[in-house]
């Protein structure tokens, strides 16, 4: 019988008897030794858990339907009001986009008045990936899109309010090409301007304001105003692929966050 095995049968009765400083010391180093295959064999502790991958950012649309409550908005030629039109696309743009697994916020979802601090803070508050505001008009033709006219500018730690869409430029011209390709695909003209925008200077997020103009023909003659299901349902679609080509652009979040 092998000596480590003889010292684990006898060794816990001697040590009954005698106090282990009794021992010689030659006796106690066998005693050590015979132990120590044991802890040798004890299974090694398990290693820590992998933590979790963190998570993606979260990508937010601010749908902004233009106008509401006492301010109408334009007066179109088949009766209709803009903020009634402008809410009407809101709706139609936010049940594609939901249904395509994206966050949307909206600044109104029934007639009522938000001023322009209060839709801006909205967006702001969501940190969204894009703010879309709608609009609607007889002027003009097919899709009209128009970003901020500010001067790009380099984010700072104390950004004015009414220029705080400034650092935010460049990303809304990015916005401002994937709506443009793809309302370019889906078959419409499209107008692409730089203007003031109230409001919409206040917003830290890729901001675009688009305006749905008449559908017309060859001969300038309107085939379909800004109110038809069936043009209102066409831009919905195509706004929606513009968003979802937004989200896979790399240069949505190259570089440094303003």
């Amino acid at each position: 019988m092998p000596w480590s095995k003889v010292l684990k049968r006898w060794v816990p009765q001697v040590w009954s008897f005698r106090p282990w400083w009794d021992f010689p010391p030659a006796l106690s180093l066998l005693i050590v030794l015979a132990f120590l295959p044991c802890a040798a064999q004890q299974p090694p502790s398990s290693p820590a858990p992998t933590p979790p991958p963190p998570p993606a950012p979260r990508f937010v649309v601010v749908l902004d339907a233009a106008h509401g409550g006492d301010d109408t908005g334009a007066h179109l030629d088949s009766g209709q009001l803009e903020k009634n039109v402008n809410l009407v696309l809101n709706i139609r743009l936010r049940s594609l986009l939901s249904a395509r697994g994206i966050q949307v916020i909206t600044t109104r979802e029934s007639d009522v008045s938000v001023d322009l601090t209060r839709r801006a803070e909205l967006a702001n508050h969501a940190n969204a990936a894009a703010c879309l505001s709608l609009h609607a008009s007889e002027s003009g033709t097919g899709i009209h899109l128009f970003a901020s006219s500010l001067a790009p500018a380099e984010p700072s730690r104390f950004t004015a309010w009414k220029t705080a869409q400034a650092p935010w430029i460049t990303r809304s011209l990015g916005l401002a090409g994937s709506v443009n390709s793809a309302m370019t695909q889906a078959g419409f003209s499209v107008t692409l301007g730089r203007i003031p925008l109230s409001g919409m200077e206040s917003m830290t997020c890729p901001a675009l304001a688009i305006e749905i103009g008449p559908q017309r023909d060859s001969d300038h003659k309107i085939t379909a105003e800004p109110d038809n299901p069936d043009y209102q349902a066409r831009v919905a679609t195509a706004l929606a692929a513009a968003v979802l080509e937004w989200r896979s652009d790399p240069t949505r979040t190259e570089g440094r966050q303003p």
